[in-house]
């Protein structure tokens, strides 16, 4: 058996899938790669092999030679395109977020609960980090004790667009963070503050933020788009019994004039590169067997990324703590 796929954009993320796909996964043949400029859907096609191209997405998620697609558009489209697949009743694994208005997640939702079927993997793809695997299960399985609050940061070396803000930091950066405390913690957001220290440059300043969870925790996230070094991803769970730290990951270190160092990678593509097969293939299996995947993200999620980050980007412009409400969960996703 072998899965058809569509990848819907050919940009970084999207020529990233393709690659994966191509030589990394069992299982699945590259149909099509669409992308509104040809030419760099051609280019992506030729390089890994896919059997045809296209520019319109709608198009080639109703095409009946496309079992399952991957979205790896602009973030806009994200929403539309899902409830696109949904409708076609095809599985898609959409990178995050599924949207950054919440409105937009319900809507994917509610087609979903109408259906009475997942068919929405989300990207959030540090589920599958086994660093996050093992944090999880020194959780879980009682080596920590009751988990007491996470410190998580979260620094790239430079912001990608001139005008990045700090509310953009909340809403675009974040929420990985956001999504896999929840998944490692086992629990839902109550609250959330918002800081950024004073600067007298342009250049955007961290992001601050300290999350009260549904079991009494504190979450603190700091979001350092420029922080220059390298990118860097790390997080420490503390529970009463003990703590568990992810280090940076590195597989050599120099030993030169006196000094001892370490590198880091420019983006997150090394450093979650196992991750991203991990995930791939688990999409490939839901496609094949229907049975969501049992760590993935779903559109729950991806509804609960954005509650945070919209209550992320309110607590910032105000100063205040502010709420966040989520609806009952769907059965569909218990």
């Amino acid at each position: 058996m072998t899965t058809r796929l569509a990848i819907i954009g050919a940009g970084l993320m999207g020529e990233d899938h393709a690659r994966i796909f191509a030589q990394e996964v069992p299982g699945a043949t590259l149909q099509v790669i669409c992308d509104p400029d040809n030419n760099r859907a051609a280019a992506v096609a030729d390089k890994f092999s896919a059997a045809d191209v296209a520019t319109d997405a709608a198009a080639t998620i109703a095409r009946p030679d496309v079992d399952a697609v991957v979205i790896a558009s602009p973030d806009f489209t994200h929403a539309d395109l899902t409830r696109q697949c949904i409708d076609a009743g095809k599985r898609v694994l959409c990178e995050k977020p599924l949207s950054q208005k919440s409105s937009e997640c319900l809507e994917v939702m509610q087609a979903e609960v109408l259906l009475n079927a997942r068919h929405v993997m989300l990207g959030f793809m540090r589920r599958y980090d086994q660093s996050y695997i093992d944090m999880r299960a020194a959780l879980t399985g009682g080596k920590l004790g009751r988990a007491l609050m996470m410190h998580n940061f979260h620094r790239n070396v430079e912001t990608p667009a001139s005008d990045f803000t700090g509310a953009m930091a909340i809403t675009n950066s974040a929420p990985h963070e956001f999504d896999v405390v929840r998944h490692v913690m086992g629990v839902e957001y109550t609250s959330i503050t918002a800081h950024q220290p004073r600067r007298s440059d342009s250049r955007v300043a961290p992001v601050v933020m300290v999350l009260e969870t549904s079991d009494d925790q504190l979450v603190m996230i700091e979001i350092n788009n420029n922080a220059a070094y390298g990118y860097d991803v790390r997080a420490e769970l503390v529970g009463e019994a003990g703590s568990i730290a992810i280090n940076n990951v590195a597989y050599t270190r120099t030993d030169s004039r006196f000094t001892s160092s370490t590198p880091y990678d420019a983006d997150w593509r090394s450093r979650y590169a196992d991750a991203y097969r991990r995930q791939n293939r688990e999409f490939i299996r839901f496609v094949e067997t229907g049975e969501f995947p049992g760590i993935a993200s779903d559109a729950w999620d991806g509804y609960c990324a954005a509650v945070v980050a919209e209550a992320g980007v309110r607590a910032l412009e105000s100063g205040q703590t502010s709420p966040v409400s989520l609806i009952e969960k769907p059965e569909l996703y218990a």
